[in-house]
């Protein structure tokens, strides 16, 4: 078997789907090509519940903003000096802890941001983001979950221990129990792949014990999201204001599995810092795929900076690392016949 049909026969074992991109007059970045199931936008006008769903796979949000850069979007019944300002936007990050993972996501969007970016403009949300293939486990508290992975390692995507609906795990629970539906955990992804990732098989408790308690009196439960990503991958840790090449050997080329800039452990990057600049761990930049996809996805090398310059600044005041996941690939990609599909990397 050659190498670009082994690499076809494992994507379909672990059921990961390969998108072939076009490349337009203007070219559109598909994020981690053989995630992606589909991509999607949504717009929700300021005071209403944003929803965003997946019919197949999770969720990951690619970027989340708030404010007004269009004059005709959530206008309907507002005088023009609400909708004139169309230079008024900032991140909400807030999207992506609360939504990526999950197959559904309800959002309130009141109180989603702090800090209003433009005072006496009516502002909406716009969320994008991408619905991926990924293997999902739930455990309700005190229980264990079991993650596996038949072929390659497990890699995990998204970890909380606490409740984002009323239905999970209700079972037997009193009513005031369920009630909470936004409770995330502010240390779970941490722990989780410290436990999981580059293994075949791992074990997880759920319980505060492991887990800090973001919701007293709530029952709890852990939700977790990975992939089994190929046994020959290979990772790259890059501290804040450094820099670092991929490389491949010759006649292969980059594929970008995952990517963040940010910090999800307070271990990682720690050496002669504060503890007040690593005790955030649940620090993501949206944009670390994007980025990171579009200078090194089919090039035999690059080179990566990880700066708040490259990625902006996810979170002010913690020393922040660079995190990418790759694999060296065979450049060019004949598919099965049976397929009808070629795929240049």
């Amino acid at each position: 078997m050659n190498h670009c049909l082994a690499i076809w026969n494992f994507d379909m074992e672990i059921k990961v789907m390969i998108i072939i991109f076009v490349v337009l007059r203007h070219t559109m970045l598909l994020l981690n090509s053989r995630l992606l199931i589909s991509a999607e936008t949504v717009v929700t006008c300021d005071g209403f519940v944003q929803r965003l769903s997946c019919d197949s796979g999770v969720i990951r949000v690619q970027s989340s903003t708030f404010g007004r850069t269009n004059g005709n979007i959530c206008s309907v019944g507002r005088p023009q000096g609400q909708t004139s300002n169309t230079l008024c936007s900032v991140d909400v990050h807030e999207v992506s802890k609360r939504c990526d993972g999950l197959s559904m996501c309800e959002l309130n969007t009141q109180g989603l941001v702090e800090h209003d970016p433009c005072d006496g403009t009516y502002k909406y949300y716009t969320t994008n983001y991408t619905c991926i293939q990924a293997e999902t486990s739930v455990t309700c508290h005190g229980g264990y979950a079991y993650l596996s992975c038949e072929n390659g390692k497990i890699h995990i995507n998204t970890a909380n221990y606490g409740r984002t609906d009323k239905v999970t795990c209700s079972e037997g629970r009193p009513s005031n129990e369920l009630q909470n539906s936004s409770c995330y955990s502010p240390n779970a992804l941490a722990p989780v792949s410290k436990s999981c990732n580059g293994l075949e098989s791992c074990e997880l408790f759920a319980t505060q014990t492991v887990f800090t308690d973001p919701c007293v009196g709530t029952y709890k439960y852990l939700a977790v999201s990975y992939f089994c990503l190929p046994s020959a991958l290979r990772t790259s840790v890059i501290c804040e204001h450094a820099n670092n090449t991929l490389k491949c050997e010759q006649g292969a080329v980059i594929h970008i599995h995952t990517a963040n800039y940010g910090r999800t452990d307070r271990s990682t990057c720690s050496v002669r810092r504060r503890a007040s600049q690593t005790t955030k761990t649940d620090c993501y930049s949206s944009n670390s795929m994007e980025i990171v996809t579009n200078g090194c996805e089919g090039n035999n090398s690059c080179v990566l900076v990880a700066s708040n310059g490259v990625f902006s600044d996810p979170c002010f005041g913690t020393f922040k690392y660079l995190y990418v996941s790759y694999s060296c690939v065979a450049k060019y990609c004949k598919l099965p016949e049976a397929s009808g599909l070629v795929m240049t990397l």
